[in-house]
C-alpha cells in the first residue's frame, strides 16, 4: 500500500510538473475552473476566430480574419511556449483578453474583441486560460502583423481606445431581473454579439445610438436584432429564438454564413437558461420602431444603396412586380411556398422574414446569386441548402424577384434596383465560398 501510494504521489508530480511549462500561474488540474473554462470559450466562440477550417488544429491560428482596413490573422492561443500563449503569465493573458494590450505592452487591434470581453471577470478569463492550457500545444507560428500602412501602426490604437473602448466589467442592472441581466452580460460581453450586428463608424468603431440594428461585414448583412418587428425580431417568439441559437432553424428562418458557424461552434452548445437568457434581453430592445408594426404613412424604409424609398407596398401590376412574380412561381415557390410561408424548420418563409426586408438586402442578393446552406446541428441534423442562381438570372431578373417578395404578402421594403445586385456581384465574385 506504501508503494502504491508513493507511486501515486508520482505521477501527481510528473502532471503537475509537465503541465506547469504551460499553466502560466493556474492549476490545470482543477477541473472546476477547467470546465468552467471551456464553457467560456464556447460562449466567447474562440474557436472560430483561432482555427483555420477543415484543419485538424484547434486554437492554433492562422485564419484570415477580414475587416475594412485588410485582413488580420488570428494567432495561435495553444499552449505552445514559443509560438503560442505558453509562455504568458496569467497577467499578461488578463490584459490581452480584457483590455487589448499584448505581452509585449503594444495594443492590439478590436477584431480580438477585448471591448466586449472587458466585461468579464479577472476568474472568468482565468478559466479560459486554464481551459487553453489543458488543449495539446501547437507548434504554429503565425504572422499577425498583416495590415497596409498606416493601419499597421498599433500606436495608433490608443486614439481607437479612447473612443471607443469602456474598461470594466459588467455591472448589473438592479431594476432588472436575473435572466434579463445574464442575457446583458451574454450579449455584451463573451458572445460580442455587436461586434456584427452593430454598424460601425468609419474608424471602425460602434455607433451606439444603432445598438444591434444591423451591420455589413465580409460580405454579408447581418440583421437587426432588436424586437423591431419590421426589420428584427419582433414577429418571433422568445422560443424562435432559442430555437435558432439551439439548431440553427425555427419555424421562419435558417442559420447561414457566419451565423451558420457561431450557431455550429457556440450558441449550438450554450446552456438552455443561457439561451433563454439571451433571447429574453434581445425581446426586450425596442430597435428603430419601438419594437411594433410601423405604420406605411409614417414610418418610409429606404435601402443603403440609391436613394428609393417605399412607403407602401408596390402594386402588382408594377412591372418589377410582374416580373418578379413570374420568376418567384418559377424557381422559387417550390419550396417557399406560393404564400411565401416555406417549411417549418426546413425552409425559410420568406413572407415572414425580417431579413429579406433589410434595409441592407446584400445578404438576401448573395444567396439568390450563390446559393447558401444551413447548418445542421445534433437537435436539427438536416441542412437544406438554396441553389445557386446567379447563372441563371442577370442582375434585373434578381432585382425583380427579391422586389417581388419585399413587397410582397404585406411586405413595405424598398424596390431592389439591377445596380445593387451588380455591386454584390462583383463582390461576391471576387470572394472564396
Amino acid at each position: 500500500m506504501r508503494r502504491r501510494s508513493r507511486d501515486v504521489l508520482a505521477l501527481t508530480a510528473l502532471l503537475f510538473s509537465t503541465a506547469s511549462c504551460y499553466a502560466g500561474d493556474t492549476d490545470p488540474q482543477e477541473f472546476t475552473q477547467i470546465e468552467r473554462g471551456r464553457y467560456l470559450t464556447v460562449l466567447s466562440d474562440c474557436r472560430s476566430c483561432h482555427t483555420v477550417p477543415g484543419t485538424n488544429q484547434p486554437f492554433a491560428g492562422g485564419r484570415p480574419i477580414e475587416t475594412p482596413f485588410g485582413n488580420i490573422v488570428a494567432p495561435n492561443i495553444t499552449p505552445d511556449p514559443e509560438t503560442g500563449i505558453g509562455s504568458w503569465s496569467d497577467e499578461q493573458f488578463d490584459a490581452a483578453i480584457r483590455r487589448g494590450v499584448g505581452p509585449d505592452g503594444s495594443r492590439l487591434y478590436p477584431a480580438m474583441p477585448y471591448n466586449a470581453y472587458t466585461k468579464m471577470s479577472r476568474g472568468d478569463v482565468l478559466a479560459i486560460r486554464a481551459y487553453l492550457n489543458t488543449l495539446t500545444p501547437v507548434r504554429n507560428a503565425v504572422d499577425t502583423d498583416t495590415l497596409p500602412f498606416p493601419f499597421n501602426i498599433r500606436a495608433a490604437m490608443r486614439v481607437w481606445d479612447a473612443l471607443y473602448f469602456t474598461q470594466g466589467e459588467y455591472q448589473p442592472n438592479p431594476g432588472k431581473t436575473a435572466e434579463w441581466n445574464r442575457g446583458a452580460f451574454l450579449v455584451d460581453g463573451p458572445a460580442h454579439c455587436g461586434a456584427c450586428h452593430t454598424p460601425k463608424t468609419f474608424l471602425g468603431g460602434d455607433k451606439a445610438g444603432q445598438y444591434l440594428q444591423g451591420s455589413y461585414l465580409q460580405g454579408w448583412s447581418a440583421p437587426d436584432i432588436t424586437n423591431d418587428a419590421h426589420l428584427g425580431l419582433g414577429e418571433w417568439s422568445k422560443e424562435d429564438l432559442v430555437s435558432y441559437l439551439k439548431t440553427g432553424h425555427n419555424r421562419i428562418t435558417a442559420a447561414t454564413g457566419p451565423m451558420g458557424e457561431m450557431v455550429t461552434l457556440s450558441t449550438a452548445h450554450m446552456t438552455d437558461p443561457d439561451l433563454n437568457a439571451i433571447a429574453t434581453y434581445l425581446k426586450s430592445l425596442p430597435g428603430k420602431t419601438g419594437g411594433a408594426s410601423p405604420s406605411p404613412a409614417k414610418t418610409p424604409m429606404s435601402t443603403t444603396v440609391g436613394a428609393t424609398v417605399a412607403t407602401s407596398p408596390l402594386p402588382q401590376d408594377n412591372p418589377a412586380m410582374a416580373a418578379g412574380g413570374a420568376i418567384y412561381r418559377d424557381q422559387c415557390s417550390a419550396c417557399h411556398g406560393l404564400n411565401g410561408k416555406g417549411v417549418e424548420e426546413l425552409f425559410p418563409s420568406v413572407a415572414d422574414s425580417s431579413m429579406v426586408r433589410s434595409d441592407d438586402p446584400t445578404t438576401s442578393i448573395r444567396i439568390i446569386l450563390r446559393g447558401a446552406r444551413s447548418v445542421g446541428t445534433r437537435a436539427q441534423p438536416t441542412a437544406s441548402g438554396m441553389p445557386s442562381y446567379g447563372r441563371q438570372l442577370d442582375d434585373s431578373e434578381v432585382a425583380a424577384v427579391l422586389t417581388y417578395i419585399r413587397s410582397r404578402w404585406g411586405g413595405i421594403a424598398a424596390p431592389i434596383a439591377s445596380e445593387q445586385v451588380s455591386k454584390v456581384r462583383l463582390d461576391t465574385a471576387l470572394r472564396p465560398d
